[in-house]
């Protein structure tokens, strides 16, 4: 919710836009896309400002590294992404690729899945051009449940995994993978992860740690931390290789080139990587 909260909060605050979502707000419940703009100073402050500008970054570094990726294997066929942990995500609603045939699989908990299903019809919202595919990751194969959604695992795909990899343990990172290393050429992901405690520099330490308290106050504390070499060599195991790494500088200069609102550029904890085989 939060995060969906943020992305819609874009829309309405910050211009120009990083990412334009028409269905940020609609698919939220009335009573949180109320709440957006009722609180200007709290909104202004820099950290709420960074924070929603990194979401918004976030799905629109997902939305350029699948596009690119459609043209770079056009011959190959890109026709698969796969939203891991999607929450409410709107891209099914916006895909410009729906007419060349993509597919989008969107990958979360079957109770977050009918969360999102009850938003979508309180909204009155047309019906996504997504199949949804529920994983209980505690007792079932992801791979086993995209496959009965209809996935194909002998097809190149895309995979989106915004938003999850802090708060895994490095088993599950590492069986995630292992899925990825089965793909053919032409699949890529892109995700975000966090960079440890004492790696991120002073002047952000006091946001690192109100949000580690804020997620763990949640029931969902961050577990993993990795340096930019690490995510490397992880993806290097599985035959991938990192293709693009964006830290808080790299984002400054991508999408907010010559704006005024440009983020500080210096050293915060998360990081953007678009990896591909």
């Amino acid at each position: 919710m939060r995060v969906a909260v943020r992305r819609a909060a874009h829309q309405v605050l910050d211009h120009p836009l990083v990412l334009e979502d028409p269905f940020a707000t609609r698919i939220l419940p009335p009573e949180a896309a109320a709440e957006i703009g009722r609180d200007p100073d709290r909104e202004s402050r820099p950290f709420a400002k960074a924070m929603r500008e990194f979401m918004a970054v976030r799905s629109r570094f997902a939305e350029d590294e699948f596009a690119e990726a459609v043209r770079r294997w056009e011959k190959q066929s890109l026709k698969q992404y796969v939203a891991l942990g999607a929450g409410l995500d709107t891209f099914a609603w916006r895909n410009p690729h729906r007419d060349s045939g993509v597919r989008i699989f969107e990958v979360d908990h079957p109770a977050t899945q009918v969360w999102k299903c009850e938003l979508i019809a309180n909204a009155n919202l047309p019906e996504a051009a997504a199949t949804y595919v529920p994983v209980d990751f505690e007792r079932q194969s992801l791979a086993d449940c995209l496959r009965a959604a209809g996935f194909r695992t002998d097809a190149p795909a895309f995979f989106s995994w915004l938003g999850v990899v802090p708060y895994l343990t490095l088993d599950a990172f590492r069986n995630t993978l292992r899925f990825f290393g089965g793909m053919p050429q032409g699949s890529g992901v892109v995700f975000d992860y966090a960079l440890p405690r004492d790696a991120v520099d002073e002047d952000r330490l006091a946001a690192f740690d109100e949000l580690s308290a804020r997620v763990a106050q949640a029931g969902e504390p961050f577990q993993l931390f990795f340096m930019p070499d690490d995510i490397a060599s992880e993806f290097h195991a599985i035959g991938w290789r990192v293709a693009t790494e964006l830290d808080a500088t790299a984002i400054r200069e991508r999408f907010f080139a010559d704006r005024a609102d440009a983020p500080v550029g210096r050293t915060g904890m998360a990081r953007l990587v678009s990896a591909c085989v």
